[in-house]
C-alpha cells in the first residue's frame, strides 16, 4: 500500500460522465473539433520533473493533473540543502541521490581495493554495500575503508539494503508525483517501498587493503545527459556528482589523493556518448558515471568493457540490463523497471480505468517499462484487449524534427481510453500536444 501525505478520493463513474459531458469547457483542442475523449494522463521518471512543463512552452497547462512514478526516496533537507550549495537553481532532485551514491560507492571501492585499477574497483563495489560494518557518509566510511575494514555503506538512495549479485539495488523507494499549476505539487507526493532485502548479495568481497596511498588518483568520468532528450534530468544528476566529489575530497580523497572528475556529455545519443567514452579513456578515466538513458548505456557498454573500465549508472532502469554481458563491470544505483512497473501500474489502477493506452519511446527503456506495466495491469485483472500499446521514434539528435505523433493520437482517440501513460523524456511533450490537438482532453 502507498503511504500518502494527502489522500485522493476515487473518481466515480457518475463524476466521470459529468466531466465528459462538460469537457468542452477550457479545452485546448483546435477550433472545429466537435467531440472529445477525456483521459487521465500518467508519466514516468523521464518526464515527471518540474522542467518537463517548460518543454510544452505556452501549452504547459496540459500537464496539470498528470501524475506518475519515479525512483525516489524521501530526501532529507540536509542533502537537498547541500545540493543547492552546488547548484542554487535546482528545481528537481531526480536521480541526484543515486548519482551521489554512485560516486561515493566508487570511491569506497577504490579505497578498499587499495588501487585505482578499474578491475580491482569492480570487485569491491557490491561488497561496499553489503554485510560489513554499517556506516553512512563519505568521511566515516572512508576512514573504515582506509583501515581495511569491511563496510556496509548506507547513503541517500541506498537506505534499506545493498546491491544484488548483479550490481543493482535489491530494494527501492518510489514516489508518486502530481502536476498542478504547471509544476509538481510536493504536498501530494506519496512514497512506496519495493523490492526484497533478502535479494542483496551475501558473497564475501575480497579482503580490504590498508594501503593509504596510490601513485595515480581515482579519475571519474561523467557520462551524463547534458544535451539531448534527457537533458531535462541533467541538473540534479550533475549536482549529485559534484557534491559527492566535493565531500569525498573534503574527507581526504581516495588513497591519499583527491578524486578527479572529468566532465562529459552522453548527448542522449549513442554517437555522442561513444565519442565521450573514447575521450575519457585517453584521459585515464577508471569509472564512468552514467550513461543517463538505458539505451545509451547499452550502446557504450561494449566499448567500456573492451577498455576494462567500469560503467556505473545512476539512472538506468531497463530490466534487461540485469543480465547484460558486462564482464562484471556494469553497476547501477537506479532500480530495475520490474519494480517501477509494479508501482506505476498501482498508481493507474487506483483511479479505476477501464481502457488504457501506453505510449513509449522506441528504445530499451521505453519498451521495457511499457511491457512491465502492461504485464502488471493484466496480472491485476485488466483484459489484454483493454490495453493498447504504441511507440514512437525519438529524435535522432537535437537538430532532428520533433516527434510527430499525429497518427498515434488518432489511434488513441479511436480506441477511447480513460487513461494514457506516456513513457519518455523531454520529447514526449509532443505526444501530449498531439493528443490535445486530436481532441483527447486531459482531465485536470
Amino acid at each position: 500500500m502507498l503511504v500518502s501525505r494527502g489522500s485522493r478520493a476515487a473518481i466515480t463513474m457518475a463524476c466521470a460522465a459529468l466531466l465528459l459531458a462538460t469537457s468542452a469547457c477550457g479545452s485546448d483542442q483546435p477550433e472545429g473539433a466537435t467531440t472529445t475523449t477525456q483521459v487521465r494522463l500518467y508519466g514516468s521518471d523521464g518526464n515527471m520533473l518540474n522542467s518537463f512543463a517548460t518543454e510544452l512552452k505556452e501549452r504547459a497547462d496540459l500537464v496539470n493533473g498528470m501524475k506518475g512514478t519515479t525512483p525516489l526516496t524521501p530526501l532529507p533537507e540536509s542533502f537537498t540543502g547541500r545540493l543547492r550549495t552546488v547548484d542554487p537553481k535546482l528545481t528537481d532532485y531526480l536521480y541526484s541521490a543515486e548519482t551521489y551514491d554512485a560516486v561515493v560507492v566508487s570511491a569506497l571501492a577504490a579505497q578498499l581495493a587499495g588501487s585505482t585499477d578499474a578491475a580491482a574497483i569492480a570487485k569491491q563495489i557490491v561488497g561496499v554495500t553489503t554485510g560489513g560494518e554499517r556506516c553512512d557518509g563519505p568521511a566515516a566510511c572512508l576512514q573504515l575503508a582506509a583501515q581495511g575494514r569491511d563496510i556496509e555503506y548506507r547513503g541517500v538512495s541506498l537506505t534499506r539494503a545493498g546491491f544484488t549479485d548483479a550490481g543493482e539495488p535489491a530494494t527501492a523507494s518510489y514516489a508518486t508525483l502530481h502536476f498542478d499549476d504547471q509544476k509538481l505539487d510536493d504536498g501530494k507526493t506519496e512514497f512506496v517501498g519495493a523490492g526484497d532485502e533478502s535479494a542483496a548479495s551475501s558473497k564475501t568481497p575480497p579482503r580490504g587493503k590498508k594501503q593509504r596511498r596510490s601513485a595515480t588518483p581515482l579519475i571519474l568520468g561523467g557520462l551524463l545527459p547534458q544535451t539531448g532528450d534527457l537533458a531535462i534530468a541533467n541538473p540534479p544528476m550533475a549536482a549529485g556528482a559534484a557534491l559527492a566529489v566535493k565531500e569525498v575530497n573534503a574527507a581526504g580523497g581516495v588513497l591519499g589523493k583527491p578524486v578527479v572528475w572529468v566532465d562529459g556529455d552522453d548527448g542522449t545519443n549513442p554517437d555522442v556518448a561513444k565519442a565521450t567514452v573514447a575521450s575519457h579513456i585517453t584521459k585515464g578515466v577508471q569509472v564512468f558515471i552514467g550513461a543517463g538513458a538505458s539505451g545509451i548505456s547499452r550502446a557504450v557498454l561494449p566499448d567500456v568493457v573492451a577498455a576494462g573500465r567500469v560503467l556505473f549508472s545512476p539512472s538506468n532502469t531497463d530490466a534487461g540490463l540485469t543480465t547484460v554481458d558486462d564482464k562484471g563491470l556494469y553497476f547501477r544505483t537506479a532500480p530495475s523497471d520490474i519494480l517501477q512497473g509494479r508501482a506505476l501500474a498501482d498508481v493507474i489502477l487506483r483511479d479505476g480505468p477501464h481502457k488504457i493506452a501506453i505510449v513509449a519511446r522506441k528504445d530499451s527503456y521505453g519498451e521495457g517499462l511499457q511491457g512491465n506495466v502492461r504485464a502488471d495491469l493484466e496480472r491485476a485483472g485488466i483484459d489484454a484487449d483493454k490495453v493498447k500499446l504504441l511507440t514512437y521514434e525519438p529524435p535522432a539528435d537535437a537538430d532532428a524534427a520533433p516527434v510527430d505523433f499525429t497518427a498515434g493520437a488518432k489511434e488513441i482517440k479511436d480506441f477511447g481510453p480513460d487513461a494514457v501513460l506516456i513513457i519518455g523524456f523531454g520529447e514526449s511533450a509532443h505526444v501530449i500536444t498531439a493528443l490535445a490537438d486530436a481532441g483527447v482532453q486531459i482531465q485536470h
